[in-house]
């Protein structure tokens, strides 16, 4: 086998070989335990507290992967998941809530020469899985000691599991703290995106280095940080699918990705949107729906809205909210509160854009109702803060200067 070594791989798998290794390099990691019976998962998820994370060992995709907010929901949790992986341990971490996750492509050879191809900076939290979220590159608002602790302990660890190749590691961001969540000494999904975003074939690169060349001898021996800005997005199936539920979480559900490029975030956001089919509105009203933990954090988004002109309208609770901030909110009844609600106001096409966060551990029935009508129409839908505020921004920079087009060339210097 070139390249990375079975043991190595099996190193990054096994939680307890792994935990060893982070321990060793003195690398961060949130709280987290191992289970194989409801009993078990029980104990460890009461020891670090709701809500966790819960997922099989040796999945890909976050196949049956989940943000678990108590213990009846564990305990429905563990008779799944031990179906789909009865020979492995159920792996239980800490759910960092509005944490910042961050993926890291590394190449590293032989010599033990390590080199970041890039590091991306999610937009939406830790807990969407990575290959559902957009992300940009470079970061946008990483601070420089968190980029430091980010590339010293990928070089570290590509250097401690003997990695030859590519290596993934995806990383949370909370404050000024770092954890490490989960490192793959593969290629990732991400190689094709940061390959065109930096200018550098890193998969032929990697397999050169697998076959007994040098990064040295390659000429590749110094991260890019490009002068443009890249934003991967994920092409979701939802439209294609009746009475789906557009809400991401910590499964994958994409079928594919796009990317946009600019000098301007807000330009390079607005293009990836348009690859995958959500074309923003300029004008029109925007429909606001929030959990009470994200009604504080929408107020700016709403605002910024507001001053771009664009006309806000949400039910009684979010209005509420919003309104004490002194915005001109109008109200709109939720579906069980009678006619008209908001479900007539998206068929009436009243409504061209929807901001709608679910309500706790499991969507209302009422939010769900709203997403998949949505869906049904064709209005755009974003269902984190995160991505709103980067909507936000993508509409902001859309009415001030139309959008061009250059070539991937032009841009990497080809």
């Amino acid at each position: 086998i070139w390249g990375t070594s079975p043991d190595s791989i099996d190193t990054a798998e096994d939680r307890e070989r792994f935990e060893a290794i982070l321990r060793e390099l003195d690398i961060k990691q949130p709280p987290n335990g191992m289970a194989r019976s409801y009993n078990d998962a029980l104990q460890v998820a009461q020891q670090i507290d709701y809500p966790v994370v819960v997922r099989p060992s040796y999945v890909l995709g976050g196949r049956a992967m989940e943000i678990v907010y108590s213990d009846a929901d564990l305990e429905r949790y563990m008779t799944y998941a031990v179906l789909v992986e009865p020979d492995h341990p159920i792996l239980i971490d800490k759910f960092l809530e509005n944490a910042i996750e961050v993926d890291v492509d590394a190449i590293a050879d032989h010599t033990g020469q390590v080199v970041i191809g890039g590091i991306m900076e999610h937009i939406e939290q830790a807990g969407i899985h990575s290959g559902d979220s957009a992300c940009s590159l470079p970061t946008m608002t990483l601070p420089p000691e968190a980029l430091a602790t980010i590339r010293d302990w990928t070089k570290k660890l590509a250097k401690r599991l003997s990695v030859i190749g590519l290596m993934n590691i995806q990383f949370a961001v909370k404050g000024d703290q770092v954890y490490i969540i989960e490192a793959n000494p593969r290629a990732s999904r991400t190689v094709p995106f940061v390959s065109k975003a930096i200018g550098h074939p890193l998969a032929k690169l990697a397999v050169r280095v697998m076959s007994g060349k040098t990064l040295a001898e390659l000429g590749f021996t110094e991260e890019v940080i490009p002068h443009h800005i890249s934003v991967k997005e994920a092409v979701l199936p939802f439209d294609k699918f009746a009475g789906t539920d557009a809400l991401l979480g910590p499964e994958m559900r994409s079928t594919g990705e796009v990317m946009g490029i600019d000098a301007d975030f807000g330009k390079a956001f607005a293009k990836a949107e348009l690859g995958a089919n959500q074309k923003l509105p300029l004008t029109g009203t925007v429909f606001i729906s929030m959990n009470d933990r994200d009604k504080v954090a929408v107020i700016p988004v709403a605002k910024e809205l507001a001053e771009m002109g664009l006309k806000l309208i949400a039910t009684s609770g979010t209005r509420a909210a919003l309104m004490d901030e002194g915005l001109d909110v109008n109200l709109i009844l939720k579906v069980h509160e009678g006619r008209p609600n908001i479900e007539d106001a998206i068929k009436n096409n009243e409504i061209q854009l929807i901001i709608n966060t679910p309500a706790g551990s499991t969507a209302l029935e009422d939010d769900r109702s709203i997403r998949r009508t949505a869906l049904a129409y064709k209005v755009p839908i974003i269902t984190t803060i995160a991505g709103a505020k980067a909507t936000a921004s993508a509409i902001h920079s859309l009415q001030q200067h139309p959008l061009q087009v250059k070539s991937l060339q032009e841009y990497v210097g080809m």
